[in-house]
Protein backbone atom coordinates (compact mmCIF):
# COMPACT_ATOMS: atom_id res chain seq x y z
CA UNK A 1 0.00 0.00 0.00
CA UNK A 2 1.27 3.89 -0.67
CA UNK A 3 1.40 5.93 2.25
CA UNK A 4 1.96 8.49 -0.47
CA UNK A 5 -1.56 8.78 -2.15
CA UNK A 6 -4.84 7.77 -0.76
CA UNK A 7 -8.32 8.10 -2.86
CA UNK A 8 -11.08 10.28 -2.41
CA UNK A 9 -14.31 11.44 -3.64
CA UNK A 10 -12.20 14.34 -5.49
CA UNK A 11 -9.99 12.16 -6.91
CA UNK A 12 -6.30 11.18 -6.30
CA UNK A 13 -4.83 13.27 -2.59
CA UNK A 14 -1.65 14.12 -1.36
CA UNK A 15 -2.24 14.19 2.11
CA UNK A 16 0.95 15.10 2.87
CA UNK A 17 1.67 17.43 0.18
CA UNK A 18 -1.90 18.61 0.19
CA UNK A 19 -2.73 18.08 -3.64
CA UNK A 20 -5.12 16.52 -5.42
CA UNK A 21 -3.86 15.39 -8.84
CA UNK A 22 -6.42 15.58 -11.74
CA UNK A 23 -9.58 15.89 -9.46
CA UNK A 24 -13.15 15.58 -10.79
CA UNK A 25 -13.92 18.61 -8.74
CA UNK A 26 -12.68 21.94 -7.78
CA UNK A 27 -10.02 21.49 -5.19
CA UNK A 28 -7.62 24.02 -3.19
CA UNK A 29 -4.38 22.67 -5.07
CA UNK A 30 -4.45 20.67 -7.64
CA UNK A 31 -1.85 19.05 -10.28
CA UNK A 32 -2.87 18.52 -13.74
CA UNK A 33 -1.33 15.64 -15.53
CA UNK A 34 -2.38 17.09 -19.11
CA UNK A 35 -5.35 19.11 -20.39
CA UNK A 36 -7.85 16.77 -21.97
CA UNK A 37 -10.98 17.79 -20.57
CA UNK A 38 -11.64 14.91 -18.62
CA UNK A 39 -8.44 15.32 -16.92
CA UNK A 40 -8.48 19.29 -16.46
CA UNK A 41 -11.34 20.65 -15.24
CA UNK A 42 -12.04 24.68 -13.83
CA UNK A 43 -12.37 25.90 -10.55
CA UNK A 44 -10.00 24.91 -8.52
CA UNK A 45 -8.26 27.39 -6.10
CA UNK A 46 -4.07 26.67 -7.42
CA UNK A 47 -3.12 24.55 -10.49
CA UNK A 48 0.27 23.49 -11.22
CA UNK A 49 1.46 21.96 -14.65
CA UNK A 50 3.40 21.91 -17.43
CA UNK A 51 3.70 25.40 -19.00
CA UNK A 52 2.14 23.86 -22.36
CA UNK A 53 -0.76 22.27 -20.22
CA UNK A 54 -1.57 25.53 -18.62
CA UNK A 55 -1.73 27.67 -21.91
CA UNK A 56 -3.75 24.84 -23.73
CA UNK A 57 -6.11 24.98 -20.42
CA UNK A 58 -6.40 28.66 -21.08
CA UNK A 59 -7.47 28.45 -24.56
CA UNK A 60 -9.83 25.61 -23.87
CA UNK A 61 -11.71 27.12 -20.34
CA UNK A 62 -10.53 30.98 -20.56
CA UNK A 63 -7.51 32.52 -18.42
CA UNK A 64 -9.65 32.53 -15.42
CA UNK A 65 -9.78 28.74 -15.35
CA UNK A 66 -8.35 28.78 -11.50
CA UNK A 67 -7.59 31.04 -8.75
CA UNK A 68 -3.48 30.95 -9.71
CA UNK A 69 -1.36 29.08 -11.62
CA UNK A 70 2.20 27.81 -11.20
CA UNK A 71 4.07 26.03 -14.10
CA UNK A 72 6.51 22.96 -13.63
CA UNK A 73 9.36 22.33 -16.36
CA UNK A 74 10.12 18.53 -16.63
CA UNK A 75 12.64 17.55 -14.45
CA UNK A 76 12.27 20.37 -12.01
CA UNK A 77 11.52 19.68 -8.09
CA UNK A 78 9.33 21.28 -5.89
CA UNK A 79 9.13 20.58 -2.36
CA UNK A 80 5.60 20.86 -0.57
CA UNK A 81 5.72 20.16 3.29
CA UNK A 82 8.41 17.50 2.93
CA UNK A 83 7.38 15.64 0.00
CA UNK A 84 9.06 16.23 -3.13
CA UNK A 85 7.14 16.68 -6.74
CA UNK A 86 8.21 16.83 -10.17
CA UNK A 87 6.62 16.24 -13.28
CA UNK A 88 8.16 13.73 -15.97
CA UNK A 89 7.09 13.08 -20.25
CA UNK A 90 4.13 11.25 -20.27
CA UNK A 91 3.86 10.68 -24.14
CA UNK A 92 0.36 11.37 -24.32
CA UNK A 93 0.21 14.91 -25.94
CA UNK A 94 2.22 18.10 -25.95
CA UNK A 95 2.89 19.08 -21.93
CA UNK A 96 1.84 15.54 -20.72
CA UNK A 97 3.40 14.69 -17.81
CA UNK A 98 3.56 11.64 -15.35
CA UNK A 99 3.57 13.16 -11.56
CA UNK A 100 6.14 12.14 -9.24
CA UNK A 101 5.77 12.47 -5.67
CA UNK A 102 8.79 11.18 -3.20
CA UNK A 103 9.28 10.84 0.15
CA UNK A 104 11.97 9.37 2.20
CA UNK A 105 12.27 5.87 1.66
CA UNK A 106 9.01 5.82 -1.12
CA UNK A 107 8.25 6.70 -4.50
CA UNK A 108 4.75 6.87 -6.73
CA UNK A 109 4.03 7.80 -9.82
CA UNK A 110 1.02 9.04 -11.49
CA UNK A 111 0.98 8.33 -15.21
CA UNK A 112 -1.87 10.22 -16.35
CA UNK A 113 -2.33 9.39 -19.94
CA UNK A 114 0.30 8.09 -21.61
CA UNK A 115 1.90 6.12 -24.53
CA UNK A 116 5.37 4.65 -25.62
CA UNK A 117 4.91 5.01 -29.38
CA UNK A 118 6.74 7.68 -30.90
CA UNK A 119 5.05 11.33 -31.69
CA UNK A 120 7.04 13.94 -32.76
CA UNK A 121 4.60 16.73 -31.38
CA UNK A 122 5.70 15.81 -27.59
CA UNK A 123 8.38 14.69 -25.43
CA UNK A 124 8.22 10.82 -25.22
CA UNK A 125 7.60 9.16 -22.43
CA UNK A 126 9.69 8.58 -19.01
CA UNK A 127 10.06 5.68 -17.25
CA UNK A 128 10.36 6.23 -13.69
CA UNK A 129 10.98 3.55 -11.67
CA UNK A 130 8.66 3.24 -8.18
CA UNK A 131 7.25 1.58 -5.59
CA UNK A 132 3.47 2.72 -6.55
CA UNK A 133 2.67 3.28 -9.94
CA UNK A 134 -0.91 4.53 -10.91
CA UNK A 135 -1.88 3.85 -14.69
CA UNK A 136 -4.84 3.66 -16.84
CA UNK A 137 -6.16 1.18 -18.89
CA UNK A 138 -8.04 2.89 -21.50
CA UNK A 139 -7.40 -0.05 -24.01
CA UNK A 140 -5.99 -2.21 -21.07
CA UNK A 141 -7.43 -5.91 -22.85
CA UNK A 142 -4.96 -8.56 -24.97
CA UNK A 143 -7.16 -7.30 -28.00
CA UNK A 144 -5.63 -4.05 -28.31
CA UNK A 145 -2.12 -3.75 -30.39
CA UNK A 146 -1.92 -0.44 -31.78
CA UNK A 147 -0.05 -0.84 -35.20
CA UNK A 148 2.64 1.58 -36.45
CA UNK A 149 0.81 5.11 -37.19
CA UNK A 150 2.60 5.02 -40.57
CA UNK A 151 0.45 1.99 -41.95
CA UNK A 152 -2.23 3.30 -41.34
CA UNK A 153 -1.20 6.64 -42.83
CA UNK A 154 -0.49 4.90 -45.60
CA UNK A 155 -3.75 3.78 -46.34
CA UNK A 156 -5.43 7.04 -45.98
CA UNK A 157 -2.69 8.15 -48.45
CA UNK A 158 -3.74 5.50 -50.92
CA UNK A 159 -7.58 6.14 -50.91
CA UNK A 160 -6.99 9.59 -51.54
CA UNK A 161 -4.92 8.53 -54.68
CA UNK A 162 -8.23 5.91 -55.15
CA UNK A 163 -10.66 8.70 -55.15
CA UNK A 164 -8.74 11.83 -56.41
CA UNK A 165 -12.42 13.68 -56.65
CA UNK A 166 -13.62 13.24 -52.82
CA UNK A 167 -12.73 15.17 -49.77
CA UNK A 168 -11.44 12.95 -47.26
CA UNK A 169 -12.58 14.11 -43.40
CA UNK A 170 -10.98 12.68 -40.62
CA UNK A 171 -12.15 12.93 -37.48
CA UNK A 172 -9.58 13.28 -34.81
CA UNK A 173 -9.59 14.62 -31.41
CA UNK A 174 -8.42 18.31 -31.66
CA UNK A 175 -5.80 18.19 -28.85
CA UNK A 176 -2.95 15.58 -29.62
CA UNK A 177 -4.59 13.69 -31.98
CA UNK A 178 -5.28 15.88 -34.98
CA UNK A 179 -1.90 17.86 -34.60
CA UNK A 180 -0.30 14.36 -34.57
CA UNK A 181 -1.73 13.36 -37.71
CA UNK A 182 -0.82 16.54 -39.48
CA UNK A 183 3.00 15.83 -38.28
CA UNK A 184 2.98 11.89 -38.98
CA UNK A 185 1.63 13.14 -42.76
CA UNK A 186 4.37 15.56 -42.80
CA UNK A 187 6.92 12.29 -42.15
CA UNK A 188 5.08 10.36 -44.73
CA UNK A 189 5.76 13.11 -47.78
CA UNK A 190 2.60 15.19 -47.57
CA UNK A 191 3.11 18.35 -48.40
CA UNK A 192 -0.19 19.70 -49.53
CA UNK A 193 -2.33 22.73 -47.39
CA UNK A 194 -4.66 20.62 -44.77
CA UNK A 195 -7.71 21.61 -43.70
CA UNK A 196 -8.93 22.33 -40.26
CA UNK A 197 -12.57 22.41 -38.67
CA UNK A 198 -12.52 25.68 -36.61
CA UNK A 199 -12.43 23.38 -33.12
CA UNK A 200 -9.02 22.53 -34.16
CA UNK A 201 -7.65 25.70 -35.00
CA UNK A 202 -6.75 27.43 -31.52
CA UNK A 203 -4.55 24.65 -30.09
CA UNK A 204 -2.97 23.78 -33.63
CA UNK A 205 -1.80 27.06 -33.64
CA UNK A 206 -0.06 26.87 -30.36
CA UNK A 207 1.33 23.64 -31.37
CA UNK A 208 2.83 25.43 -34.45
CA UNK A 209 4.08 28.42 -31.91
CA UNK A 210 5.71 25.97 -29.80
CA UNK A 211 8.01 25.17 -32.59
CA UNK A 212 5.99 21.92 -33.43
CA UNK A 213 6.45 21.53 -37.57
CA UNK A 214 3.24 20.49 -39.06
CA UNK A 215 3.45 22.39 -42.89
CA UNK A 216 0.43 24.17 -44.39
CA UNK A 217 -2.58 24.24 -42.65
CA UNK A 218 -6.03 26.56 -43.17
CA UNK A 219 -9.30 26.44 -41.69
CA UNK A 220 -12.28 25.54 -43.86
CA UNK A 221 -14.17 28.21 -43.22
CA UNK A 222 -17.18 28.54 -45.40
CA UNK A 223 -15.96 26.05 -48.17
CA UNK A 224 -16.97 22.72 -49.02
CA UNK A 225 -17.89 21.23 -52.57
CA UNK A 226 -14.83 23.26 -53.45
CA UNK A 227 -12.44 21.07 -51.33
CA UNK A 228 -12.97 18.10 -53.52
CA UNK A 229 -9.71 15.98 -53.37
CA UNK A 230 -8.37 17.53 -49.99
CA UNK A 231 -7.66 15.96 -46.65
CA UNK A 232 -9.89 17.64 -43.88
CA UNK A 233 -10.09 17.14 -39.90
CA UNK A 234 -12.26 17.84 -37.79
CA UNK A 235 -13.49 16.08 -34.33
CA UNK A 236 -14.98 12.69 -34.70
CA UNK A 237 -18.69 13.95 -33.44
CA UNK A 238 -18.86 16.24 -36.62
CA UNK A 239 -18.52 13.60 -39.25
CA UNK A 240 -21.94 12.63 -38.91
CA UNK A 241 -23.62 15.87 -38.41
CA UNK A 242 -24.78 19.10 -40.55
CA UNK A 243 -21.26 20.64 -40.67
CA UNK A 244 -20.07 17.13 -42.76
CA UNK A 245 -22.73 17.39 -45.30
CA UNK A 246 -20.89 20.46 -46.79
CA UNK A 247 -18.74 18.11 -48.50
CA UNK A 248 -20.14 16.40 -51.71
CA UNK A 249 -19.20 11.95 -51.91
CA UNK A 250 -16.93 12.45 -48.47
CA UNK A 251 -14.98 9.72 -47.60
CA UNK A 252 -14.92 9.14 -44.19
CA UNK A 253 -12.36 8.13 -41.36
CA UNK A 254 -11.94 8.08 -37.62
CA UNK A 255 -8.48 7.85 -36.16
CA UNK A 256 -9.30 6.53 -32.84
CA UNK A 257 -7.48 3.21 -31.05
CA UNK A 258 -11.07 2.23 -30.71
CA UNK A 259 -11.11 1.48 -34.66
CA UNK A 260 -9.65 -1.77 -33.44
CA UNK A 261 -13.10 -2.41 -32.58
CA UNK A 262 -14.48 -3.07 -36.61
CA UNK A 263 -18.12 -2.98 -34.67
CA UNK A 264 -17.29 0.56 -33.35
CA UNK A 265 -16.52 1.33 -37.06
CA UNK A 266 -19.51 -0.35 -38.65
CA UNK A 267 -22.12 1.43 -36.06
CA UNK A 268 -20.87 4.91 -36.68
CA UNK A 269 -20.80 4.64 -40.84
CA UNK A 270 -17.05 5.23 -41.18
CA UNK A 271 -15.21 3.91 -44.36
CA UNK A 272 -12.14 4.17 -43.34
CA UNK A 273 -11.12 2.95 -39.67
CA UNK A 274 -7.33 3.97 -38.93
CA UNK A 275 -5.67 2.59 -35.90
CA UNK A 276 -4.39 5.51 -33.81
CA UNK A 277 -3.91 6.37 -30.40
CA UNK A 278 -2.74 8.08 -27.76
CA UNK A 279 -2.88 5.88 -25.25
CA UNK A 280 -0.95 3.00 -24.02
CA UNK A 281 -1.55 -0.53 -25.66
CA UNK A 282 -2.40 -3.61 -23.83
CA UNK A 283 1.67 -5.09 -24.94
CA UNK A 284 2.77 -1.62 -23.38
CA UNK A 285 1.19 -1.44 -20.36
CA UNK A 286 2.11 -4.91 -19.59
CA UNK A 287 5.50 -3.82 -19.88
CA UNK A 288 5.33 -0.49 -18.17
CA UNK A 289 4.37 -2.10 -15.33
CA UNK A 290 6.74 -4.79 -15.05
CA UNK A 291 9.91 -1.70 -16.12
CA UNK A 292 8.73 0.48 -13.27
CA UNK A 293 9.53 -2.38 -10.43
CA UNK A 294 6.44 -0.83 -8.63
CA UNK A 295 5.09 -3.65 -6.14
CA UNK A 296 1.81 -1.77 -5.76
CA UNK A 297 -0.23 -1.50 -9.28
CA UNK A 298 -3.35 0.99 -8.87
CA UNK A 299 -5.53 1.67 -12.18
CA UNK A 300 -7.95 4.38 -12.63
CA UNK A 301 -9.34 3.71 -15.73
CA UNK A 302 -10.49 2.15 -18.42
CA UNK A 303 -10.36 -1.83 -18.34
CA UNK A 304 -9.63 -2.44 -14.73
CA UNK A 305 -10.09 -5.90 -13.82
CA UNK A 306 -8.29 -7.38 -16.47
CA UNK A 307 -5.21 -5.27 -16.37
CA UNK A 308 -5.88 -5.76 -12.32
CA UNK A 309 -5.56 -9.47 -12.92
CA UNK A 310 -2.49 -9.96 -14.96
CA UNK A 311 -0.06 -8.24 -12.70
CA UNK A 312 -1.82 -10.41 -9.91
CA UNK A 313 0.14 -13.26 -12.03
CA UNK A 314 3.11 -11.74 -12.27
CA UNK A 315 3.53 -10.93 -8.69
CA UNK A 316 2.03 -7.02 -8.48
CA UNK A 317 -0.44 -6.22 -5.85
CA UNK A 318 -3.13 -4.10 -8.05
CA UNK A 319 -6.35 -2.87 -7.48
CA UNK A 320 -8.69 -1.15 -9.50
CA UNK A 321 -9.64 2.55 -8.33
CA UNK A 322 -13.67 2.18 -10.08
CA UNK A 323 -13.12 5.82 -10.53
CA UNK A 324 -15.82 7.74 -12.35
CA UNK A 325 -15.38 11.01 -14.80
CA UNK A 326 -12.40 9.82 -16.77
CA UNK A 327 -12.39 8.22 -20.46
CA UNK A 328 -11.69 8.70 -24.03
CA UNK A 329 -9.73 12.03 -23.84
CA UNK A 330 -12.20 14.38 -24.99
CA UNK A 331 -15.97 14.73 -26.20
CA UNK A 332 -16.88 12.88 -29.07
CA UNK A 333 -17.74 16.20 -30.71
CA UNK A 334 -17.64 20.13 -30.26
CA UNK A 335 -20.09 22.72 -30.08
CA UNK A 336 -17.32 24.46 -32.62
CA UNK A 337 -18.69 24.97 -35.74
CA UNK A 338 -17.20 26.48 -38.98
Amino acid sequence: MSTLLIQTPEGLYCPAAGVHIDPLRPVARAVITHAHSDHARPGHGAVLATRETLDIMALRLGAGFAGATQPLAYGEALTLDGIRLRLVPAGHVLGSAQVVIEAPGERAVVSGDYKRQEDPTCAPFELVPCDTFVTEATFGLPVFRHPPIAGELARLLASMALFPERTHLVGAYSLGKAQRLIAELRRCGYDRTIYLHGALEKVTAYYISRGVALGPVAPVGPRGKDLAGELVICPPGDLAGRWARRFADPVTAVASGWMRVRARARQRGVSLPLIVSDHVDWPDLCRTVTETGASTVWVTHGAEEALCHWCETVGRNAQPLHMIGYGEEEADSSPAQD
